[in-house]
């Protein structure tokens, strides 16, 4: 629950550090069951809250247990987490290889299941703090470990002050560094972080045109969710000809905001009144019947050109895998039709001299996304989103946080399109300069720098991740080793550990 309290829409970031202390004291002197079974009560208590947006999605037809079944999937990763952080915590220098083990662990949630979930990752706890600036170094992944490092740290220290009393002995110099160092670290990461010009600068507009609130039930209401983002836009259109507000030089609309070819038409005819590109979000019906969440880019005078189409899709959501299972818990797994992901290069689009990447909603909590299209050229990141299904939950500033995220990973503007809420926008060292409200019609103006040069975490891509998962790998297997050697009569556990009595062969004899 502690480590659930640090996630947005609160501020409290450093209960991340403090949840993993919790974690690491409750976890020492466990063996790999015990360690198992509370890193799974840890990862229920963090995830059941987290996920309630379910609830609000589904509604009251579905009952609880779509929102159970994941958070209880997802748990599993922390429960594997956990034990073998319980095992590795004896070796020394513990707290480094637990938060390995820890930010590994959260690999293959980004695949498994149904093409992985990777909500709730700990980088996202950190859109504030002095962890924040690491991304522009190592991505989510140093961040996640620094936060985790300075908790388990944390729990070594007051477990060592707690042997040797709590006065200051050379014996704590070991935990405290482990405290004070991912500290360090994030603070001097911060030079990293350039929020300046770069390239020049556009003045951008951010569309949100608002939907029902009516949760699945939005499935029945496309046509006001349409309706209300053309009303937008024509508001737009009028408030820039009487000069109440700049003219930009692109806009940005949310997620399936209009359908293609269907609105074809009417949209090209106010892009041609407005007389500036605009980045629509929209659900195109393909000459072979299939449909595709795409992002398009729609030329005054031209009409549409370049697009992308979503790759990373929501399972349930915008398909349905394991269909037969689905039948069981769902009246709906035959109601609709599953959406194609797209394929191909990187989601890079070219709108008023400007190379825009593109996430479209679920693809902004995914690292390659985002890293590819910066390498690509982009020169300002987009998240058009629709997270109108989700009611007035903490679900769109969960997003948010990992658009900010991203936007020091990868030292780009980001512009957030929300159909509902919550829009934004965010500049290079992930501060919110424009912010909406849930469920208003509003558009978001401003001027946002242009950047080309590739951030330290760009350049090294997922090396961080795979330093992390081998060092993880490698506690792992000296575990292992150590605990083969204790269970042998013949063979100590390990001259040199034995000699500095770091190892307690009793433990690994378990």
């Amino acid at each position: 629950m502690i480590l659930y309290l640090s996630l947005a829409p609160r501020t409290w970031w450093w209960l991340a550090p403090v949840a993993f202390a919790v974690l690491g004291l409750a976890l020492h002197g466990c063996r790999f069951r015990q360690g198992a079974g509370r890193g799974f009560l840890f990862g229920l208590a963090f995830f059941l809250p987290q996920l309630s947006w379910l609830q609000d999605f589904l509604g009251a037809d579905f009952g609880p247990w779509p929102w159970l079944a994941l958070s209880v999937t997802m748990a599993l990763y922390f429960a594997i987490a956990g034990g073998l952080s319980a095992a590795v915590q004896r070796l020394p220098c513990g707290p480094i290889w637990m938060a390995a083990v820890v930010i590994a662990a959260e690999t293959p949630r980004m695949w498994v299941p149904f093409g992985g979930f990777p909500w709730g990752r700990i980088a996202f706890t950190q859109p504030e703090g002095i962890f924040l600036p690491l991304a522009s170094l190592g991505g989510a992944p140093l961040v996640g470990f620094a936060a985790v490092l300075c908790g388990f740290g944390l729990s070594r220290l007051v477990l060592r002050m707690r042997e040797i009393g709590w006065r200051f002995r050379r014996a704590i110099l070991g935990p405290a560094l482990t405290v004070v160092l991912p500290i360090v670290a994030g603070v001097g990461a911060v030079l990293s972080v350039d929020d300046g010009v770069g390239v020049g600068s556009r003045t951008v507009a951010v569309l949100q045109g608002n939907a029902p609130d009516r949760g699945l039930a939005l499935l029945g209401e496309r046509d006001s969710l349409r309706e209300n983002h053309f009303a937008e836009f024509r508001r737009l259109i009028e408030r820039v000809r009487e000069g109440r507000v700049q003219k930009p030089d692109l806009v940005v609309w949310p997620e399936t905001a209009v359908r293609i070819p269907a609105d074809g038409d009417r949209l090209g005819e106010l892009v041609n009144e407005l007389g500036v590109p605009v980045l629509v979000g929209a659900l195109e019906r393909l000459s072979d019947g299939r449909n595709q969440n795409v992002a398009v880019v729609w030329e005054p005078g031209e009409g549409p050109g370049q697009r992308y189409a979503k790759q990373r899709l929501v399972p349930f959501g915008e398909y349905m895998p394991a269909r037969e299972i689905a039948r069981l818990v769902t009246p709906f797994a035959d109601s609709g039709e599953d959406i194609s992901p797209g394929t191909g290069s990187p989601a890079v689009l070219r709108l008023a001299e400007t190379v825009v990447g593109a996430s479209i909603c679920y693809e902004v909590a995914y690292d390659q996304t985002g890293r590819d299209a910066v390498r690509a050229g982009a020169e300002l990141l987009t998240v058009p989103t629709n997270n109108a299904w989700y009611g007035r939950s903490e679900m769109t500033y969960q997003q948010l946080a990992m658009a900010r995220l991203r936007a020091v990973e990868h030292g780009r503007a980001v512009l957030v399109a929300a159909t509902s809420g919550v829009s934004a926008i965010i500049r290079p060292d992930g501060t919110v300069t424009r912010a909406s409200g849930q469920f208003t019609a509003e558009t978001l103006i401003d001027t946002i720098p242009l950047r080309r040069d590739l951030t330290m975490a760009d350049r090294l891509g997922p090396w961080v991740e795979h330093v992390l998962i081998a060092a993880a790998t490698g506690a792992i297997a000296a575990t292992l080793i150590l605990w083969v050697r204790a269970r042998s009569p013949e063979r100590p556990a390990s001259g040199i550990l034995r000699r500095r009595g770091k190892v307690d062969t009793n433990y690994y004899d378990r």
